[in-house]
């Protein structure tokens, strides 16, 4: 059995990488905030997501036009998280009007849809491996069921990564019809209407 001391030393903080640290730190500025994005934070988000994506699969879920468009369209579908000012993760969405995802949800927006297409999950490369993806993703789908018009979240992922949305309250419906190149998906969804997930205690 492990012990510790009554007076644990206080973890370090990480250090802000050089394109954060870049910012200009204010008083004013709340140490950890939460918010939705806006169209001034879409060069930042493109800078995260590229990083986050281009080496690993190839292609990004949204470039800076589309991150533009949709937070232009529907920023309230959105949530970003500051360290100091500056973006360290997001969540991008849009509505979707079908049961199923396909292919014209990757660019599209429709505003009398009840379902929340989430197109891109992206931390910054200095701030992983600190359960901040888990964090985040929790507080959107608060963020999510807090809109009347919101019944259900959507998104498609790799195979790998279902046993990570399963934990939300996500449920796999079988292959998606979405394709980006040679890259296929699971396509999940996770109901916001009276889950027990959305109705517990984060403590965050």
């Amino acid at each position: 059995m492990s012990t510790q001391s009554t007076h644990p030393p206080k973890p370090e903080a990480p250090r802000l990488p050089p394109a954060i640290s870049s910012c200009q730190r204010r008083h004013t500025l709340p140490a950890s905030e939460f918010r939705c994005l806006t169209p001034e934070d879409a060069v930042s988000a493109f800078e995260i997501e590229r990083e986050a994506f281009i080496s690993v699969l190839g292609v990004c879920p949204l470039y800076l036009d589309e991150i533009r468009h949709f937070l232009t369209l529907c920023p309230e579908l959105s949530l970003g998280w500051f360290e100091e000012g500056c973006l360290v993760a997001f969540i991008i969405g849009s509505l979707w009007d079908k049961d199923r995802l396909m292919q014209e949800s990757l660019t599209m927006h429709r505003p009398g849809g009840h379902i929340a297409h989430l197109h891109v999950l992206a931390v910054h490369c200095a701030f992983r491996q600190q359960g901040r993806g888990p964090i985040l993703l929790w507080r959107y789908l608060h963020h999510l069921g807090s809109q009347p018009a919101v019944h259900r979240a959507a998104l498609m992922c790799e195979d790998a990564l279902v046993p990570f949305y399963e934990r939300f309250g996500f449920h796999a419906m079988g292959p998606c019809a979405i394709t980006v190149g040679s890259l296929s998906f699971t396509e999940l969804h996770c109901s916001l209407q009276g889950h027990p997930f959305l109705r517990r205690n984060s403590g965050c």
